[in-house]
């Protein structure tokens, strides 16, 4: 039996899981620019990438534990290659910048025709405490972890409920120095907005397992002005978005 000739490649899945994490679930859609975009690059049609994007939310325990789902005809190779990232988050941000440049460099359109991903003060920090510039590399995966942080929580701060994307910060739960094999997993981010982003890496405010706020003693014995009650105050005991 002849090979089928529109299977999917690894490289084109790799692009397509990225684009999947960088998507706010319901907007995989065909007119999307973004998807547009890419499935001209890979060589697949907006319909095909949106339905592959679709399918991809099948095999994602966040959507389907909350009751949604996508498209059910995920191929075997989805199920092999979203298994692959789900344990190296890592390998997918190298990967899909990997073949994103493959594409690019067979395409007629010139690079810039693809928009990069917008990199924020937030990722020219030095995660790692040490004094060397940020390369490239952590730039990417930052942006990686970023924007697939901020789609899950539809670009709101999920304490206050802040939708301005230049005060959200993609927070880690365990430090980026912390544990480096959890540094992309998005089930280690927490879309916050500036203060609380500061306030909960300084232990003043944390999240309890059953996705309560609680708010410092210290900070609930100060006396209560108006910025500091509603800013976080009245957060103590509110559950998380």
């Amino acid at each position: 039996m002849a090979a089928r000739k529109d299977l999917w490649t690894r490289d084109q899945l790799f692009v397509a899981i990225d684009l999947y994490c960088r998507t706010e679930f319901g907007k995989f859609d065909q007119s999307n620019p973004a998807i547009v975009r890419v499935s001209k690059l890979i060589g697949r049609t907006p319909s095909a990438l949106a339905m592959k994007l679709s399918n991809l939310a099948s095999l994602d325990k966040k959507i389907t534990g909350s009751g949604r789902s996508g498209l059910t005809r995920s191929s075997d190779l989805d199920k092999i290659m979203w298994a692959e990232v789900h344990a190296n988050w890592d390998m997918l941000a190298v990967e899909s910048q990997r073949a994103m440049n493959a594409f690019i460099a067979k395409a007629t359109a010139p690079a810039s025709a693809i928009a990069s991903a917008e990199v924020d003060n937030e990722t020219a920090e030095n995660y790692e405490g040490e004094s060397r510039p940020v390369t490239a590399l952590q730039r990417m995966k930052q942006s990686l972890f970023r924007e697939t942080i901020l789609s899950g929580y539809k670009s709101r701060c999920c304490m206050s409920n802040l939708a301005e994307p230049k005060l959200l910060i993609a927070s880690h739960i365990v430090p980026w120095s912390g544990d480096k094999s959890n540094r992309l997993n998005p089930r280690n981010g927490l879309c916050l907005s500036a203060l609380h982003d500061r306030a909960f890496d300084q232990g003043l405010i944390t999240v309890t397992p059953d996705y309560l706020i609680k708010v410092s003693r210290r900070l609930l014995r100060q006396p209560k002005n108006g910025f500091l009650l509603e800013g976080i105050l009245k957060l103590d005991g509110a559950r998380i978005q």
